[in-house]
């Protein structure tokens, strides 16, 4: 049964499917897992184990039955505090939303539990999701799979760290700036940041509402298309005989290189040559008004997190960590016309990433550029702590800001992700990517 715990996602469904797993056996597993692992209370915000024993039995009979409603049907997962989960607290890492019980079950969750997902419980996270890095000293900051010492990457920390530890199967994030692949980078797994529009944000705990996905951190490409479907209610993209030869990449030179550290300069390089190996035609690429994005983030980001949040924050400063909370007010600083102006040079700056990227199937670039930096560091250096939150969502925000889907893979190289990026929507024809380069850098 320890196998079950660091067995994928869609091999467990498969094993419940063919009557070796029993869905009541394995949540108890997981659930005894959680309970004795040294770092549960830094990993799990809450666990829900009378609803995930409720689900689990459900799962048990349906399988008897044959009844299964979809491949992980039984399986358990995680779920990032910002989802609204029915009679369990939801806080996304902040002591202002302390004792915050939804009602109901945000529409990602509820969909996912219609199609037999089993709800291990909430996950750690950075304070409303507003950091790359996974620090959060107010609720809990969880540790990094290769290094204790270091952070696990954020905004959902907790989430990766709980597939990276076996502690559960899959797990649910979001991703408004790098909030999926940054963890799941640092912690050698898989994360999909979804087209923004695409997976319902409602009953989820906002940020960025412009900006705002959903997606999973998994241990397989196929593990995510999965959840990807689950989170719908939908079918899961076909992955059989997805593979590189022929397929056309661009190498991103602008932006997306500066700055990059040793580490993750090699584990990059080393996968184009496995990509390159398996059949792909690797180009580089530069877009020039990627520069000019980038320099709109601060705008665009904090403007409407500080709009969103405002009336909040300020009824209750102190209690935030006070990093988060500059994050915030920075967007105080901007006008209407400042916003309204940086959306209109956005929108102009992805129709040059339109053109120049439309020969190819996929952009790669490193996931994050630094590998994950020292926790004490961090809380004792204030800029420190700035240059590697910054540097930590660079490389992902560029896919945010262009509004697009995104795939990060483990190169094998501890802590170093590959980046596909693909078309706004193209979530399917991306995974089917993701499959054949998953293969190639295995």
């Amino acid at each position: 049964m320890q196998d079950w715990l660091s067995m994928t996602a869609c091999d467990l469904g498969r094993g419940i499917g063919m009557g070796q797993i029993d869905p009541v056996e394995l949540t108890e597993t997981f659930l005894t897992a959680i309970a004795a692992h040294p770092h549960r209370d830094r990993i799990y915000a809450r666990v829900t184990e009378t609803r995930a024993r409720a689900e689990a039995e459900a799962a048990q009979e349906r399988a008897k039955l044959g009844l299964r409603r979809s491949l992980l049907d039984g399986v358990p997962i995680s779920w990032k505090d910002l989802f609204d989960t029915a009679g369990t607290a939801t806080e996304a890492g902040t002591a202002l939303l302390k004792d915050r019980v939804p009602k109901t079950d945000a529409v990602v969750l509820r969909n996912a539990s219609a199609m037999g997902a089993v709800c291990l419980g909430k996950t750690h996270m950075s304070e409303l999701a507003f950091s790359g890095l996974g620090l959060n000293p107010i609720t809990g900051t969880p540790p990094c799979i290769d290094d204790e010492d270091a952070v696990p990457g954020g905004s959902s920390s907790g989430a990766a760290a709980s597939v990276a530890w076996g502690l559960a199967a899959c797990a649910i994030g979001s991703d408004t700036g790098g909030s999926v692949r940054i963890p799941s980078a640092w912690n050698n797994l898989v994360g999909l940041k979804t087209t923004a529009g695409r997976v319902s944000l409602e009953g989820t705990v906002p940020l960025c509402l412009r900006f705002d996905t959903v997606g999973p951190l998994a241990r397989s490409v196929e593990d995510a298309t999965h959840m990807l479907a689950m989170l719908e209610g939908g079918t899961p993209a076909d992955l059989r005989g997805a593979n590189l030869e022929g397929r056309r990449f661009a190498d991103l030179q602008t932006v997306a290189k500066d700055d990059l550290r040793a580490e993750p300069r090699v584990a990059y390089e080393d996968a184009l040559d496995r990509l390159r190996e398996a059949g792909a035609d690797i180009l580089p690429l530069e877009v020039p008004e990627l520069t000019d994005a980038m320099g709109l983030s601060g705008v665009l980001y904090t403007t409407e997190a500080y709009g969103l949040w405002r009336d909040v924050i300020e009824a209750n400063p102190d209690v935030m960590y006070p990093e988060i909370l500059e994050r915030f007010r920075a967007g105080r600083n901007a006008s209407g016309p400042d916003y309204v102006a940086a959306w209109s040079r956005l929108k102009a700056c992805r129709g040059a990433w339109d053109v120049a990227t439309a020969g190819f199937d996929a952009v790669l670039a490193p996931t994050a550029p630094i590998l994950p930096p020292n926790l004490e560091r961090l809380m004792s250096d204030h800029d420190y702590y700035v240059t590697e939150n910054l540097l930590a969502l660079r490389n992902t925000r560029i896919g945010n800001l262009m509004g697009l889907a995104a795939l990060t893979l483990p190169t094998g190289k501890p802590g170093c992700g590959l980046m596909m990026m693909g078309y706004p929507g193209s979530e399917e024809a991306l995974l089917r990517l993701g499959s054949a380069a998953e293969a190639a850098l295995a």
